[in-house]
C-alpha cells in the first residue's frame, strides 16, 4: 500500500519541519523542542480491557480504529502507543501494530528494529551491567559485594534459557564468578525510566538513582556511584524522542517505549503523551493487558509521575473473551454460548467497578468477530445500559475508520459530557502507606482479593528496601495477564482468594516498587510453536507473517 508523505502527516498535526528528523522514509523522530511551542491540551482517552484469551482481544486494534473513526467524524486525533517488542513478535502473541485495516504502518519496521530505541535501552542496560562487573574485579569506584549485586543483564528477546546463567569463569583473569540472570528488555528498570523521564536531565538522574546493588555493609550503592549515568544518556539521547509514523488512512501515531503490561507498568512514554496532546484534540492511548494491569499501572504511576489524568476509558471486549470466561472450551468460543456469555458478564462487571473506583466514565468497545451473533450482541449491549454504561461495536479491523464511527460517536458524547468538570486524579492509595498497605489496596479492590500473603523471601525484601529508601515509592504489580487473580486458570471474578506476593524488588530509578506474584518471569520463553516460523521475507523485500492471521 502507498503511505502518506510523512511530511504531510507531521504538518497536518502542526509539527514545523525544524521538529521532524527523518529516520528513513517512512519514520521520523520529534524534536523535544516541540513540545514548548504548543499551548493546546487535548482530551486524552485510556483504552484499556477485560482480561484476554492467549491470543488477546485486540485491543491495539481498537486504539488504531478509535483514531481513526474519530479523524472521520473532522477531529485531529492522535495515537499514542507503545512499541511492540521482539520477544512477543517473534513469539506467541506476534506484531503489535494492530490488524487489518485497523493499523499501524509502516508495520514490520515498527515490529521490528523501527528506530532503534529497543537496541539503546538494551546497550545502555548492558553497559551498567559492564560497569558493575568492572567495579566488582577492580573493587573501584566503589567496594561491591559479589552476592549482593541485583543489577541484571538485558535482551530483547524471548529465551528461557537465559533465566539462569553464571557469569566471570574461566579463572581470575576473567572476573568474579556469581550466578545473575537476563530479563526482557521490556522488562528492564531502564525502560520504564525512559517511559516516565520528562527530559534529559531527568533521564539522567533517574539513570543514577538505580540501585545495582550494596556495599559488603550493606550500603546502596547506585549507577550513580559508578560513574554510569552520562554515558547511558550517550547512548539513549535519540531514543528519548518520540517515533511519528501513521494508521494506515494516514492519520499521526507516535509510537514510543514499551514496557510490558504484566511486568512492568506498561505504558507508552510520558513524552510522547505530552507530545500528542499538546498537538490533537484527541489523545489515544493504551495500557497492557487488562484494566487490572496496565490501567491500574498507568493511573498509580505513571500519571501520578506526570500529573495527566484521563477524561474516561474504553473497555475493550469480545464475545469471546466473555464466553471464555464464563467456562466455554477453548475449542468452541467461536460457537453461540449464550449461557456462558452471561456468566462472563460478572467478569465485566468487576472491571467496569474497578473504572468507577478511580472516578472515570466508561464506553465498553465490542471488538466485533466475524461470528458474533447480533443476539449475543444485543445481550451484551444491554448488561452495559442496565449499569449506566454505553457501549459500542466496533468493526476497525475489517473496515478501518468507517467502521469505527459508531465508537467514534459514543467517546465523543463521553468526553464532552466531561468538559464543564473533568474527572480529577484519584489513586488507590497515598505514597505515605507501606509498601504492603499499598498492595493490599490493589488486590482488594482491582484485583477482589480477599488478603495478600508475603512469602519469607518477599518479607525479606521489603525490610531490604526499607532500609535502601523505597518504602514511600508506588507498587507495581507483576502478574499474570488471564486472571484477575495470580493464577491464570481461575477465569471469570475469583472470590475468596489470597494474592501471594513472592518477591519485591526496587526500581528507585524508575520510582517504584516491583511485586512479583505467581509465576510471572521476567525473561520469558518461546512456546512449542513460535511465531518467528510463520515469517517470510518476499523477493520485493516485503516482509509478512509477523501478525497473527497474515
Amino acid at each position: 500500500m502507498k503511505l502518506r508523505p510523512l511530511s504531510e502527516v507531521a504538518s497536518a498535526l502542526g509539527l514545523s519541519s525544524e521538529d521532524v528528523l527523518p529516520w528513513g522514509r517512512d519514520r521520523a523522530k520529534v524534536s523535544l523542542d516541540a513540545l514548548p511551542r504548543s499551548r493546546r491540551q487535548g482530551r486524552l482517552v485510556l483504552v484499556s480491557a477485560i482480561n484476554p484469551t492467549p491470543p488477546g482481544e485486540g485491543k491495539t486494534t481498537m486504539s488504531v480504529a478509535l483514531a481513526m473513526g474519530l479523524r472521520k467524524r473532522g477531529r485531529n486525533a492522535v495515537a499514542a502507543l507503545r512499541q511492540p517488542s521482539l520477544g512477543p513478535v517473534f513469539g506467541v502473541k506476534g506484531g503489535g501494530t494492530g490488524g487489518g485495516e485497523a493499523s499501524l504502518e509502516p508495520a514490520a519496521d515498527i515490529n521490528l528494529h523501527f528506530t532503534g530505541d529497543i537496541h539503546a535501552i538494551t546497550t545502555a542496560h548492558n553497559l551498567l551491567a559492564a560497569l558493575v562487573d568492572n567495579a566488582l574485579f577492580h573493587g573501584s569506584p566503589v567496594a561491591l559485594e559479589s552476592t549482593r549485586v541485583r543489577w541484571r543483564r538485558a535482551l530483547d528477546m524471548n529465551d528461557r534459557f537465559l533465566r539462569n546463567v553464571i557469569v566471570g569463569l574461566g579463572g581470575k583473569a576473567h572476573g568474579v564468578p556469581r550466578e545473575t540472570s537476563f530479563d526482557i528488555t521490556a522488562a528492564s528498570e531502564v525502560m520504564a525510566i525512559l517511559a516516565l523521564a520528562e527530559n534529559l536531565k531527568d533521564l539522567e538522574a533517574r539513570l543514577g538513582r538505580i540501585v545495582v546493588g550494596q556495599t559488603p555493609d550493606g550500603a546502596p550503592v547506585r549507577a550513580a556511584d559508578l560513574f554510569a549515568a552520562p554515558s547511558m544518556v550517550a547512548l539513549l539521547k535519540d531514543a528519548l524522542m518520540p517515533n511519528l509514523v501513521q494508521t494506515r488512512e494516514g492519520g499521526p501515531a507516535l509510537v514510543h517505549a514499551g514496557p510490558f503490561g504484566n511486568i512492568a507498568h506498561g505504558c507508552n512514554s510520558v513524552l510522547a503523551t505530552r507530545m500528542a496532546l499538546a498537538y490533537g484534540d484527541e489523545v489515544i492511548t493504551e495500557a497492557g493487558f487488562g484494566f487490572d494491569l496496565g490501567a491500574e499501572k498507568f493511573l498509580d504511576i505513571k500519571c501520578r509521575a506526570s500529573g495527566l489524568w484521563p477524561r474516561g476509558v474504553v473497555l475493550v471486549v469480545t464475545l469471546r473473551a466473555l464466553k471464555h470466561h464464563g467456562g466455554t472450551p477453548s475449542a468452541r468460543l467461536a460457537e453461540p454460548d449464550s449461557e456462558a456469555l452471561r456468566r462472563g458478564f460478572e467478569h465485566l462487571e468487576k472491571h467496569l467497578e474497578s473504572v468507577a473506583t478511580f472516578g472515570l466514565p466508561a464506553v465498553v468497545c465490542v471488538n466485533r468477530f466475524p461470528q458474533d451473533s447480533e443476539a449475543e450482541l444485543d445481550e451484551l449491549r444491554a448488561f452495559t445500559r442496565a449499569r449506566g454504561v454505553e457501549s459500542a461495536v466496533c468493526d476497525g479491523f475489517s473496515r478501518g475508520g468507517e467502521g469505527s464511527l459508531e465508537l467514534a460517536d459514543r467517546v465523543l458524547e463521553m468526553l464532552d459530557r466531561t468538559d464543564a468538570a473533568p474527572p480529577r486524579p484519584r489513586f488507590l492509595y497515598t505514597l505515605e502507606q507501606s509498601p504492603e498497605e499499598k498492595i493490599r489496596a490493589i488486590a482488594r479492590t482491582v484485583y477482589g482479593a480477599d488478603d495478600v500473603d508475603f512469602t519469607p523471601g518477599a518479607r525479606k525484601d521489603l525490610e531490604t528496601l526499607r532500609e535502601l529508601g523505597g518504602a514511600t515509592l508506588p507498587v507495581c504489580m507483576a502478574k499474570t495477564h488471564l486472571s484477575l487473580s495470580d493464577d491464570p486458570t481461575k477465569l471469570g471474578r475469583p472470590r475468596g482468594f489470597t494474592l501471594t506476593v513472592r518477591e519485591v524488588r526496587l526500581s528507585a530509578g524508575a520510582g517504584f516498587l516491583v511485586a512479583l506474584t505467581g509465576e510471572i518471569l521476567t525473561m520469558p520463553g518461546l512456546p512449542k510453536e513460535p511465531a518467528a516460523r510463520r515469517v517470510v521475507v518476499h523477493e520485493d523485500g516485503r516482509v509478512t507473517g509477523l501478525m497473527q492471521g497474515e
